[in-house]
C-alpha cells in the first residue's frame, strides 16, 4: 500500500513539474520567452503548432492524444467540457516542449445559455446590451474549459439570400464596426489573460458578406475603394479593439482566395492595421486552394497559405504532410515557418496558458456534475437582452399589446419548436431548455386567458427542401414534418382561430434556412405557411405575425393584411418569454432594423447608404429616364434603422451649434426628442451625413450617431452629437481617408428615411 502511495505521489508531482516546467527566468518577457522555445522546436514541432484539429472520424480521440504527446498539434476546437479537454492539455504537456494547447469553438451568440442570433443583437442598437450578451458567453464559455471562440463575425451583408446574413449584424459599416470593437472588448474583458476571458477570433476575413448572388462561398469582386469604405472597416474595428486572432475567410477576392492573398493577410493585415496576433484558416481551406484553381496539388497549396500569411492550418493536414519538403527544398524558408510559429506561441502567451495551462481547465474536482444543470444558464440576462432584439415592424388599430384575457389561437409550425428558438450556430445550447412562444404565452397569461395551439402547416412541404436541411443531421432531423394533409392542418387552426379572440401565427424559417450553406433564390415565406395566413385573414379575427427568421423576407403580404407584425428574429433560450413581454406590453418594443427589407427579390440589394447616380428617381415625380424598377415601388419596404413603439415619438428640427467647421474643430448637432404618447418606452436616435459634393461619388447618406433614449410618456429630451473632421472622412479614388471641404447635410431621425435637415460647410 506503502508502495501504491508513494508511486501515486510520484505521478502527481511529475504532472505538477510538467505544468510547471515551461516556466523559466524569461516567462514574463513575452518576445524571449518565445523566442527561446522556437529556438530549441525541431522542424517536426513547429510545424505541430500550426495544426487546429477537430476530433473526428478521422482523428479519434486516441489518435489525438498520441499526437498531442509527440508536440504534432497546435489546438483543438469542438470539445467543449473540462472533462473532455484536461486529458488532451495533460498529453500536450508530456511533449518535449511542453508546450500547451488551446481549446477553441464557434460560440456565435451563446454558449450554454443563448443569446439572440447576430441580427436580433444588432437591433438592439445598443452596445451596453450586446457586451452583456457577450461577457455572459465568455464566462460561460472559459468555465467549459474553451480559450478561443471563432467570433464575432462582422461581414457586412447587404444581399439577404446569403444564409450567413444571420450572424451578422447588417449592411452598415459603421454600426456594425462599433459593435464589432464592443463584442472584442466583452470576449476579452480586461485582458485575453483572465480565466473568464476568451480570445476573440474575428471573421470572415475579408468581404464573405459580399459573395456574388448572395450564394455561400461564392467569390468576390470588388473596387478597392468600396472595399476599404463599406466593407473593410469592421474587420479593423475589431483588430484595433486588441482582437487575438482573425479567421480567413473561404472566398476569393478579385480573383485570389483569401487563403493564398499576400496582399490580404501581409500587406493590409499586418503591415498596415499592425495585427499581430494568430491568423487561422477556416475549415479546409489551404485544400480547397486546388479546387479554386490556384493550386495543381496539396504541395503548392500549403506553400502558398504558409506564405500568404496562413499561421495555422484548420481541420487540414496539407501543413504536417507538405512543410517539412518544401522547407528542406528552400521553397518554404524556415523563417517563414518561425514566423508562423511565433504568432500561434503568442496567441497561447495572451491566453495565460504558458502562466498556467489549466488556466480556464481547472482541477477535476471543480468540474460541474451536470454540464447541462439549469444553474449554469443566464436566464436572466438572456431574456432581458431578446427583450430589446425585438422589431415591431406593423400595428394597425393598435392591436398590440394584447389583453391577457379571453381566447388566444396560438397558430404555425414555429410556435412550439424549442430547437428553432435557438438559431443556427447555437454552440452548446441545449434545444429543450429553451422557452417556446407557446410556453412564453402560457407562463405571461396563467390563469387570466386561454391558449389553444394548432401547428397549422409544416415548415415546408417541399421535400427536397427537408431532405436538404436535414442532410447534416439525418439520424435526429430537425426539421419534421407533420403527417397530415396540409388541408388538415389548415382546418384545424382555422377552427380554433374561428373561437378565439385573437390570433397569434408563428411563421418564417426553421433555424437550419439561414444557416451555413443556406442560400436562398426566394425571400418569401415558404407555401405551406403562406397558405396558412391565408385561410388565417378570411376568418376576419385580428391577425399577429411573430416572424422567426435569420433574414430580411419577402413581407409585402404581411404588411397588406396583417393586423400586426413583430420581427423576433431567432431569440435564443428565453425568447418565448421574451416575445411574451412584448405581445402583452410588459416591454414596450425599441428595436431597429439594421438591414433594409427589400419589397421583393428582384430589388436585391437594396441597401440605405447606396452610391448616388446621374438620373436618381424622386419618390412623387415621373419616373422615365431614372433609376428605379417600374413594375412595383421603388425604395425598401421598411428601411434600415426602423421600428416602432406602443408609444409615439417626437423630434424637433435639427440644431447646429456653428453653420461652420474649422479643420481640426468639431460641431454639435441636437434635436429634441419628446414622448408624445400615453406609455414609457424607448426609441434610437439616428444621425446621418450627407457630403453633397465631393472628388468621388459619395454615398446619399452614412450613419456616423446613435443614442438609445428611454423616455417617460409626456418627457422630453435634448439629444446631442458631436461631429468631428474624422466624422467626415472618406476613401477617395486614391485609397486615401481625406475630409475635403464644402457642404454637409446633417440628417438626425428616427429611422434612415424620415428625418430632420441641417446643413453647415467644412472649410
Amino acid at each position: 500500500m506503502k508502495r501504491l502511495y508513494l508511486l501515486g505521489l510520484m505521478a502527481g508531482l511529475s504532472l505538477q513539474s510538467v505544468a510547471a516546467e515551461p516556466r523559466s527566468l524569461l516567462l514574463d518577457d513575452k518576445p524571449a520567452f518565445i523566442a527561446s522555445l522556437i529556438e530549441k522546436m525541431t522542424l517536426e514541432e513547429k510545424v505541430g503548432q500550426l495544426r487546429l484539429i477537430s476530433i473526428g472520424g478521422d482523428m479519434p480521440r486516441e489518435r489525438i492524444l498520441d499526437e498531442l504527446a509527440a508536440g504534432h498539434i497546435g489546438g483543438t476546437f469542438n470539445t467543449v467540457t473540462r472533462h473532455d479537454n484536461r486529458p488532451m492539455q495533460e498529453a500536450a504537456l508530456r511533449s518535449r516542449m511542453k508546450i500547451p494547447i488551446f481549446f477553441a469553438y464557434d460560440v456565435i451568440h451563446g454558449h450554454r445559455t443563448i443569446f439572440p442570433i447576430g441580427l436580433g443583437l444588432a437591433s438592439s442598437w445598443d452596445l451596453d446590451t450586446i457586451a452583456t450578451s457577450r461577457r455572459v458567453q465568455a464566462i460561460e464559455a472559459s468555465a467549459d474549459g474553451l480559450d478561443m471562440t471563432f467570433a464575432p463575425m462582422v461581414d457586412i451583408s447587404r444581399d439577404p439570400r446569403w444564409g450567413r446574413t444571420s450572424e451578422g449584424f447588417g449592411e452598415d459599416p459603421y454600426l456594425v464596426s462599433e459593435i464589432a470593437r464592443t463584442m472584442v472588448q466583452a470576449y476579452q474583458g480586461e485582458s485575453p489573460t483572465a480565466a473568464d476571458s476568451v480570445t476573440a477570433s474575428v471573421k470572415h476575413f475579408a468581404l464573405y458578406g459580399a459573395v456574388e448572388g448572395g450564394r455561400d462561398y461564392n467569390v468576390v469582386d470588388m473596387s478597392p475603394m468600396r472595399m476599404h469604405q463599406d466593407y473593410l472597416p469592421p474587420y479593423q474595428a475589431a483588430i484595433d479593439a486588441g482582437a487575438g486572432g482573425v479567421m480567413v475567410a473561404l472566398n476569393s477576392i478579385n480573383g485570389v482566395p483569401a487563403s493564398a492573398n499576400t496582399w490580404l493577410l501581409q500587406d493590409l493585415l499586418r503591415r498596415d492595421w499592425g495585427f499581430d496576433g494568430v491568423a487561422l484558416s477556416d475549415h479546409g481551406a489551404i485544400s480547397e486552394l486546388i479546387r479554386h484553381g490556384v493550386a495543381k496539388d496539396g504541395r503548392e497549396a500549403a506553400k502558398l497559405a504558409i506564405k500568404a500569411g496562413i499561421d495555422m492550418s484548420m481541420a487540414d493536414a496539407l501543413y504536417r504532410e507538405e512543410l517539412p519538403g518544401l522547407v528542406a527544398s528552400g521553397e518554404v524558408g524556415i523563417g517563414e515557418i518561425d514566423t508562423a510559429v511565433r504568432e500561434v506561441l503568442g496567441a497561447k502567451y495572451d491566453m495565460g496558458l504558458f502562466h498556467d495551462p489549466f488556466r480556464r481547465i481547472g482541477s477535476a474536482e471543480d468540474d460541474p456534475a451536470d454540464v447541462n444543470a439549469e444553474s449554469r444558464l443566464h436566464r436572466e440576462a438572456a431574456r432581458a437582452v431578446a427583450r430589446e432584439s425585438i422589431v415591431l415592424l406593423e400595428n394597425k388599430k393598435q392591436t398590440l399589446p394584447l389583453q391577457k384575457r379571453g381566447t388566444i389561437a396560438l397558430v404555425g409550425p414555429l410556435a412550439d419548436s424549442p430547437v428553432d428558438m435557438m438559431g443556427s450556430w447555437s454552440a452548446a445550447g441545449v434545444a429543450k431548455q429553451s422557452v417556446t412562444v407557446r410556453q412564453g404565452l402560457l407562463d405571461a397569461v396563467g390563469d387570466e386567458a386561454v391558449v389553444h395551439h394548432a401547428r397549422g402547416a409544416n415548415i415546408t412541404d417541399d421535400p427536397h427542401m427537408v431532405e436538404y436541411l436535414n442532410f447534416l443531421n439525418w439520424d435526429k432531423p430537425e426539421v419534421v414534418q407533420d403527417p397530415r394533409s396540409p388541408d388538415a392542418m389548415i382546418a384545424e387552426a382555422v377552427a380554433l382561430a374561428e373561437k378565439a379572440d385573437v390570433i397569434v401565427a408563428a411563421v418564417g424559417e426553421s433555424r437550419g434556412m439561414s444557416h451555413e450553406a443556406s442560400s436562398r433564390t426566394s425571400l418569401q415565406i415558404p407555401e405551406s405557411q403562406q397558405a396558412l395566413l391565408s385561410a388565417l385573414k378570411k376568418t376576419g379575427k385580428p391577425l399577429v405575425l411573430v416572424l422567426m427568421n435569420g433574414r430580411p423576407l419577402d413581407l409585402h403580404w404581411a404588411k397588406a393584411n396583417a393586423d400586426a407584425v413583430v420581427e423576433t428574429w431567432f431569440s435564443g433560450t428565453e425568447g418565448g418569454h421574451a416575445i411574451a413581454d412584448v405581445l402583452f406590453g410588459d416591454q414596450n418594443p425599441a428595436g431597429k432594423l439594421p438591414i433594409s427589407f427589400p419589397r421583393s427579390v428582384g430589388q436585391i440589394p437594396t441597401y440605405y447608404n447606396h452610391l448616388r447616380v446621374g438620373r436618381p428617381y424622386v419618390e412623387g415625380k415621373p419616373g422615365n429616364y431614372t433609376s428605379q424598377y417600374f413594375e412595383e415601388p421603388n425604395g425598401p419596404l421598411y428601411p434600415f434603422g426602423y421600428g416602432l413603439s406602443y408609444t409615439d415619438f417626437e423630434l424637433s428640427e435639427v440644431r447646429l451649434s456653428s453653420p461652420t467647421m474649422k479643420r481640426g474643430d468639431g460641431l454639435e448637432a441636437s434635436v429634441t426628442l419628446k414622448n408624445t404618447g400615453s406609455r414609457e418606452g424607448a426609441t434610437v436616435v439616428q444621425l446621418y451625413i450627407r457630403d453633397e459634393v465631393a472628388s468621388v461619388i459619395r454615398p446619399v447618406k452614412e450613419l456616423k450617431g446613435f443614442r438609445k433614449v428611454f423616455l417617460k410618456a409626456g418627457e422630453t429630451q435634448e439629444v446631442r452629437f458631436k461631429l468631428t473632421e474624422e466624422d467626415l472622412k472618406f476613401v477617395n479614388a486614391q485609397l486615401d481617408r481625406v475630409a475635403e471641404p464644402g457642404v454637409f447635410e446633417v440628417q438626425i431621425g428616427l429611422d434612415s428615411a424620415a428625418v430632420k435637415r441641417g446643413q453647415f460647410t467644412l472649410l
